[in-house]
């Protein structure tokens, strides 16, 4: 088989599952899209590197993390600095303790991951975040990267990182109170 032929399979094929977990990383089909394009374009790009030491789907899903990772990069840094006074005072003071009180869900809590409804209201509520907090939140927890790896990729210090991810936790339990407990 040519290197074109493999690559026309290898869209056909694997399309799909890098297309469904770019959408899961970006929440943007569109973006996603564009993601797996440039994916493919790597892939041709670079084909003759592939050993096949591994399946290909894996190395392919190895290159879409580098370009999801890319693209929040540069996404990262055409973002406007966040600011707090949502819930800092002037002086630096918590304008509504109550945030920092917890939740009683001890007896929820796994339901809650199972509830569809609750999901997506979580999923909103990320998305709703600024991208500034958004994108390492999404390069931390839902592609598992290690705090010094987000923090070289987004050229953040590692303390910055942590009161990022902080920030927005505090930002993701205020949306969910209102849109979830709330209720």
């Amino acid at each position: 088989m040519t290197k074109n032929e493999t690559l026309k399979s290898w869209i056909e094929q694997y399309s799909e599952p890098l297309l469904r977990r770019a959408v899961y990383l970006l929440s943007d089909k569109t973006e996603a899209e564009d993601v797996v394009q440039e994916v493919f374009i790597a892939a041709f790009s670079s084909y003759e590197s592939f050993e096949g030491k591994s399946k290909p789907l894996t190395w392919l899903y190895t290159i879409l993390n580098y370009k999801v990772s890319d693209f929040y990069r540069k996404k990262y840094k055409s973002e406007p600095e966040i600011r707090l006074d949502h819930f800092f005072d002037e002086n630096g003071s918590w304008k509504d303790k109550g945030i920092l009180n917890d939740w009683d869900v001890s007896d929820k809590e796994t339901e809650l991951l199972d509830d569809e409804n609750f999901n997506k209201t979580l999923e909103d509520c990320i998305e709703d975040l600024p991208s500034r907090w958004k994108i390492p939140m999404k390069m931390y927890y839902l592609q598992e990267k290690k705090a010094p790896e987000v923090s070289q990729e987004l050229n953040i210090s590692t303390t910055n990182l942590w009161k990022i991810l902080q920030r927005s936790r505090m930002q993701l339990r205020e949306c969910l109170e209102l849109n979830w407990f709330a209720k």
